[in-house]
């Protein structure tokens, strides 16, 4: 069988590197692109690529051409996710990014579920680290069709350097962030939710606020969950920041030695259910995620639409294919939610 081929947008930046090297190591022909015209591989040696202006429909066209998918690493997503969803409607292909802003991925649902389902194609955004990840490990969850009461999603982070593309897309991104209350998509309220969080060893107790990203727009396209909340630990927060700490590569494969964990706990009908996945660099395993969902969707897994993770993958599959680069753990019996110290934060005045 003929390798797979798959346009990445924004191959030159950080994640760009990362998701053509993972698509190599799958086996998957990866065809970089990028603004600078410009590509140097993770193992070093510049590359030809395309050059690609999100303006100019005509050079997406050019770097899509004979491609069997494309994903979008180029930031910020409010300028390109757009074009390119366009770009793979007129192509024929499935599309897919790793963005985390909420408006974009909202955009993305508004404007293009119906003409991707016309046209057959998947639109799957947010297929990453911050979005993805977390949308998978709820899917896992959820015990049967009746409302959830509660999902709340943790990240504890031991540090975290920013790339370059985070800080432009922070400093963009001024829209209002939403959580989900009473099944209903609304502001963080003021004061927002915060407090202490038992994370799984070795972060133990720390405190955290609501950081609420493209997760929750995910989870609220197909999960039945009168609230839905997500919180991050403060010390990540602290470091973005300091712009003098762009990530730092300490391994061959270039990852950082960032620790990670998403802790997710859902409540439904008196009772807790809780996982957790953790890893190594936020930015590296964002690369495995969107391709082993790029190449799923190449070799069948479709559904045409603006779609989810969950939605379209089985999620227990899915995430244990991706060991052990992401180490992921069930509570698979339920424990009685007791709200004085499994949910201390969720509920916030309003």
């Amino acid at each position: 069988m003929a390798a797979i081929k798959v346009a990445v947008l924004g191959a030159s930046g950080h994640t760009g590197r990362f998701v053509v090297d993972a698509l190599r190591q799958k086996g998957a022909a990866a065809i970089p692109a990028t603004r600078s015209g410009r590509f140097v591989a993770l193992g070093g040696g510049e590359e030809a690529c395309h050059i690609i202006d999100f303006s100019q429909g005509e050079s997406l066209d050019r770097a899509l051409a004979g491609a069997d998918a494309v994903i979008n690493c180029a930031g910020p997503f409010f300028d390109t996710a757009g074009p390119a969803a366009e770009a793979a409607l007129r192509a024929r292909m499935p599309y897919l990014d790793v963005a985390a802003e909420q408006r974009t991925v909202l955009d993305l649902f508004e404007r293009f579920d119906a003409p991707a389902r016309a046209a057959g194609v998947t639109i799957l955004p947010a297929m990453a680290f911050y979005g993805g990840l977390a949308d998978l490990l709820v899917s896992a969850l959820v015990p049967g069709p009746d409302r959830v009461e509660t999902i709340d999603i943790a990240v504890g982070l031991d540090s975290w350097h920013p790339t370059r593309g985070t800080r432009l897309t922070g400093e963009r991104n001024t829209f209002k962030r939403l959580i989900i209350r009473d099944g209903e998509l609304v502001p963080i309220p003021e004061p927002a939710p915060s407090g202490p969080w038992t994370f799984p060893a070795p972060f133990g107790v720390q405190p955290v606020t609501c950081v609420a990203l493209s997760e929750i727009i995910l989870l609220s396209r197909h999960v039945d969950a009168a609230a839905v909340t997500s919180f991050m630990n403060l010390k990540p927060l602290a470091d973005l920041h300091d712009a003098r700490t762009p990530p730092q590569a300490s391994d061959a494969h270039g990852r950082s030695a960032q620790q990670f964990v998403l802790d997710v706990r859902l409540t439904s009908d008196g009772k807790e259910w809780r996982a957790h996945a953790s890893g190594r660099d936020i930015y590296a395993v964002t690369a495995p995620l969107v391709v082993e969902a790029c190449i799923d969707l190449v070799t069948g897994a479709a559904a045409p639409g603006v779609r989810t993770p969950g939605e379209i993958f089985e999620p227990r599959s899915f995430l244990a294919r991706l060991a052990p680069l992401i180490v992921v753990d069930f509570e698979d019996k339920p424990s009685m939610a007791k709200s004085s110290d499994t949910r201390p934060l969720a509920v916030s005045p309003s």
